[in-house]
């Protein structure tokens, strides 16, 4: 061979190399943060928590990723399709079970947990207009209850069991994401919602200065009924324009869950950089106020990631074996 054509050849190889070696640290260091829709809490939620990731820990790609939020991000975590993933607490008891009612076939026994986050507030808005002020009152009227399948929509069936009703006491369901929601309750289309979420949801937000509304009661005997993973709260007053006084409904703890493929060291610094910069996350949204390093394990339904437990054990908490 000439020296011409080894150098080409040489040149040839260098390049290849280089080529590949991005693409192997984007393989390696890659991660997805699957969230819900664009109009929720896990949004925005995501969007920080991934700009924190891409900020603080070294060689990490982070994408974010809007999906039909909890029941479509444990699937997908299941499928190796997202390495973080928000979801509620009810729904990741019934994915771990594979509880078919809830919209999983089998077990999704590659889940692990790492960390509680914020509790969803189950809320129940109604135009003023349609006369409903109590459960009993959305007899016959027109309701939607979050995308099929969705924790949002798990929430409904639960608490409208507790009270003891069923879709088919209702006049009309629908089918539809919060923003989706929001838009038919402005055009008379709706009577209300129910939306899983943390306090001040921008759905909401944006209903309450549209048209007069009405924060439907959960009564704390209805809670109690349902029973865990439902606990008894209250939305404060003034939470949305309008409403002058507290609340009292019920809410379901909030999760971040990745999967058993994920290396201990990445997770432990996913697990680390959420509560070295929850200010960071509080700014994206008001219901990361919330998140508690003394909660972090409180009912957590399914086997901790080695690398969040590494890190709790770092700042004393008591982890399970």
């Amino acid at each position: 061979m000439s020296v011409s054509l080894h150098r080409r050849a040489l040149a040839g190889i260098a390049v290849l190399a280089l080529a590949a070696t991005p693409m192997t640290a984007r393989a390696q260091d890659f991660i997805n943060v699957l969230t819900g829709g664009t109009s929720g809490v896990y949004y925005p939620l995501g969007v920080a928590l991934s700009k924190i990731y891409g900020e603080k820990i070294a060689n990490v790609r982070p994408t974010v990723q809007a999906t039909k939020a909890s029941v479509e991000n444990l699937q997908l975590l299941q499928q190796g399709k997202g390495e973080i993933a928000f979801t509620l607490g009810d729904s990741l008891d019934a994915a771990w079970k594979g509880d078919e009612e809830a919209g999983f076939k089998s077990p999704l026994k590659k889940l692990r947990g790492i960390t509680a986050i914020y509790p969803n507030y189950v809320q129940i808005v109604a135009s003023k207009d349609s006369g409903i002020k109590t459960l009993a009152d959305l007899k016959g009227k027109r309701l939607s209850v979050g995308a099929p399948k969705s924790g949002t929509e798990l929430n409904a069936r639960a608490i409208l069991a507790a009270a003891g009703m069923t879709y088919k006491d209702l006049g009309k369901i629908e089918y539809l994401p919060f923003a989706e929601s929001v838009e038919l309750m402005k055009n008379r289309q709706l009577d209300a919602t129910l939306q899983s979420a943390g306090l001040g949801v921008a759905s909401l937000r944006d209903l309450a200065t549209s048209v007069e509304i009405t924060v439907v009661e959960v009564p704390a005997a209805v809670v109690d009924k349902a029973g865990p993973p439902f606990v008894k709260v209250s939305i404060p007053a003034n939470t949305y324009t309008g409403q002058t006084a507290a609340v009292p409904a019920a809410a379901v703890v909030n999760y971040l869950v990745t999967h058993e493929g994920m290396k201990e060291e990445t997770v432990y610094q996913m697990t680390r950089a959420v509560f070295e910069n929850l200010p960071d996350l509080a700014a994206a949204h008001a219901a990361a106020r919330s998140i508690k390093l003394e909660s972090a394990l409180e009912g957590m339904p399914v086997p901790l990631h080695p690398g969040a437990a590494r890190y709790f054990k770092e700042k004393g908490l008591k982890v399970g074996s």
